[in-house]
């Protein structure tokens, strides 16, 4: 590996340049953006249109998320046969402490985020990276205990040698065709995860999720299912009034939540920190420190009878699905960037009263919804829609199903937006 080309410019394909520089390799950078960010760092840049002769002498390409599996610049590595790796694989070459990793379609942030704090709890120095914080090969040669690694399918798709001691896949359900092409490639990309365990390392899965079951069943790993509604034979879940993950059982009315949704997490975050050496007392701790995220089914407030939930985070229809369901019977505010799935399941749920649809997908889920759908455009006039039509008892849900990209910088900007913009006509009608 003495010449490394690294495409984009981004936070990971810096980390990745920077890991490769430091292991003596001459690394050149190729982004279709702005060149500044790498030129800051010192490295050799090449920007604009994509040029074949980049790939010249060149021993392996990283790649970054920014660039879809079938974009000119990794099909024609492959075609030249460079090894093509993710950011993930590359640094996990060069790791010398255990892995947990955690993928799935909704969830992941959670499950990564709460394992690693039951980590720390415990003594373990085990930090949160990957698809969230700060790469994953800003963490090698660090000397932590662990790491906990959230990895989507843009990361897992080149992968090869990647092998987690443990791992957890929330759910799996289509997302990202725009950049996978296809549902079976995206099933693909995530099954790699486990491609390279065994019978001694870890996979837990959500039992309740017909996706996650039927991707497991190939696997050769040590399977720990858990629940959100159940305790499973032979894995982690919900029995009576605790949570109970194999000899450990916590008390749920000590937990921020009893979301089935959040306890399926808190399920999956457990059996991982547990295998990865946390005890008993500091998962129960973290676990019952653990809060959502923002944007993640959060109550906005409760005006007049009607209660506003923000859930921003539901960026695909399977989010928006749970969502809907777990809350009952709504006004639903859904639409965005469709990234070429289906989006038309959310209108057909039984559980939306009206759906007030915008941005790119809102014509689509407008109609799919019939007489109960009404296509509003933009998210401002979607809030004071659903403000007049609610009546006392009803649910106001802000739960997209889509990517926040054609209107906003991201979800959270969507969810902020939404709670400022209910305060705010809530506040001119007069609260009460």
């Amino acid at each position: 590996m003495s010449r490394v080309l690294v495409l984009g410019a981004g936070v990971s394909g810096l980390a990745a340049a920077g890991l490769a520089r430091r292991r003596g390799a001459s690394v050149t950078i190729y982004t279709e953006g702005e060149p500044e960010r790498a030129l800051e760092h010192g490295f050799p840049v090449a920007a604009g249109g994509w040029d074949a002769v980049l790939l010249n002498g060149i021993d392996v390409v990283i790649t970054s998320p920014g660039f879809p599996e079938r974009s000119l610049p990794i099909v024609e590595a492959l075609e030249w046969g460079i090894p093509v790796w993710s950011e993930i694989e590359f640094a996990w070459r060069h790791l010398d402490v255990p892995v947990a990793a955690v993928t799935g379609t909704n969830g992941k942030t959670t499950v990564t985020e709460a394992a690693s704090a039951m980590l720390e709890a415990s003594g373990v120095d085990a930090p949160a990276t990957g698809n969230i914080g700060s790469p994953l090969s800003d963490h090698v040669d660090r000397g932590h205990d662990a790491v906990v690694v959230e990895v989507s399918s843009f990361q897992l798709r080149f992968c090869e040698t990647f092998h987690p001691a443990a791992a957890a896949i929330t759910n799996v359900a289509v997302d990202h065709l725009d950049w996978h092409g296809s549902e079976h490639s995206y099933r693909s990309s995530k099954a790699r995860i486990f491609m390279n365990q065994s019978p001694e390392d870890l996979l837990v899965y959500d039992a309740d999720d017909e996706g996650a079951t039927r991707l497991v069943a190939t696997a050769r790993s040590e399977l720990f299912p858990v629940s959100g509604h159940h305790l499973p034979p032979g894995g982690g879940g919900v029995d009576g009034d605790h949570l109970v993950v194999g000899e450990l059982a916590i008390s749920m009315g000590d937990l921020r939540s009893n979301d089935p949704t959040h306890l399926v997490d808190i399920a999956a975050a457990s059996a991982l920190a547990l295998r990865m050496g946390a005890t008993g007392a500091g998962v129960t701790k973290a676990a019952q420190d653990y809060s959502p995220g923002k944007h993640r089914r959060s109550v906005v407030g409760r005006w007049r009878g009607v209660t506003w939930i923000d859930d921003s985070k539901a960026t695909n229809p399977h989010a928006a699905l749970a969502s809907i369901r777990a809350v009952g019977p709504v006004l639903l505010i859904a639409g965005g960037l469709a990234k070429g799935m289906d989006v038309t399941p959310i209108a057909e749920e039984p559980n939306v009263r009206h759906l007030l649809g915008i941005g790119e997908a809102g014509p689509v889920l407008a109609r799919a919804a019939g007489d109960r759908g009404i296509d509003t455009g933009t998210l401002t006039r979607a809030v004071q829609m659903a403000a007049d039509l609610a009546e006392p008892g009803d649910t106001v849900l802000l739960a997209p199903g889509c990517a926040s990209f054609d209107q906003f910088d991201s979800y959270s900007e969507r969810g902020d937006s939404f709670s400022e913009m209910v305060k705010e006509i809530m506040e001119e009608a007069g609260s009460g």
